[in-house]
């Protein structure tokens, strides 16, 4: 793998982790979350209309897409207030190429190999050690829905980003997800909750949201897009280490290793 597109997936895992860990940490995580994606999509969006390109054949993928980052999102933000992050966060981050791969494997007839069948243990491995000798049920449960909603948009988004510009088709994608959203905390909450949310530290946030998948794409143009999955999914690591140490939270030795479980699974899975 060339060093400058090792440098690009780096960037992109920390990147993600440190997103997740600043919106964690915030007041109100749930209003925080709508604004930051609201005030990312206002910021592409100038990227995305000047490399517009986006086929009629994707505005199906787009759909479908949008419909998976909805529940994506609206379950991320609630996870933030009920859950720690180094537990939901590797759960949902190493369990979701699993799933891409059953279905793959079960319904769309992929083949699979002695790597990814170990990947599969290695995963389940560190999720079991994530979770800990006390289980967080709530940790547990968004974990394992967030990694449903990762495997939804990214199968979908195989095909989808193949009919038009990736940052276009990102931008196409986000829009609705992020006014729902906004539309949801204000219903919930009220508009002042949701206004409450435009903060100067969201700002700063918000490009943080979706410029791991630029910098992801520009290293799929530098390297395989295995060995950059791989890569990107070291943010497990990054998560662990920032939520101890920014968010405060019990980062057991065992935790610490099942966190790294996924990781080693997860590139098992894609080599």
């Amino acid at each position: 793998m060339p060093a400058d597109a090792l440098a690009l997936a780096l960037g992109a895992a920390v990147l993600h982790a440190l997103w997740n860990v600043l919106l964690a940490r915030t007041r109100d995580p749930q209003a925080a979350t709508a604004a930051a994606f609201c005030m990312a999509v206002a910021i592409f969006a100038p990227v995305a209309a000047a490399r517009w390109r986006v086929e009629v054949g994707a505005w199906k993928y787009i759909a479908g897409s949008a419909a998976f980052e909805l529940a994506y999102v609206l379950l991320l933000s609630a996870a933030y207030a009920a859950a720690p992050l180094s537990v939901f966060y590797p759960i949902a981050r190493g369990l979701a190429p699993v799933l891409v791969l059953v279905v793959a494997v079960a319904a769309l007839g992929a083949a699979t190999s002695w790597n990814q069948a170990l990947g599969v243990c290695a995963v389940g491995a560190g999720i079991l050690l994530v979770r800990g000798r006390r289980p967080d049920r709530a940790a547990t449960a968004f974990g394992l829905s967030i990694a449903a909603t990762i495997a939804g948009y990214t199968l979908i988004d195989n095909t989808g980003v193949t009919l038009a510009d990736p940052l276009a088709y990102l931008e196409a994608v986000m829009v609705g997800p992020a006014l729902v959203t906004a539309a949801v905390v204000a219903v919930r909450r009220g508009a002042p909750a949701l206004r409450a949310g435009f903060r100067l530290e969201t700002l700063l946030i918000a490009p943080l949201t979706l410029a791991p998948y630029a910098l992801a794409l520009y290293a799929l143009r530098l390297a395989p897009a295995a060995p950059v999955a791989a890569v990107r999914e070291t943010s497990v690591v990054f998560v662990t280490v920032l939520a101890a140490v920014m968010l405060k939270e019990h980062v057991s030795a065992w935790r610490a290793a099942g966190a790294a479980s996924v990781v080693v699974g997860v590139v098992l899975l894609v080599v």
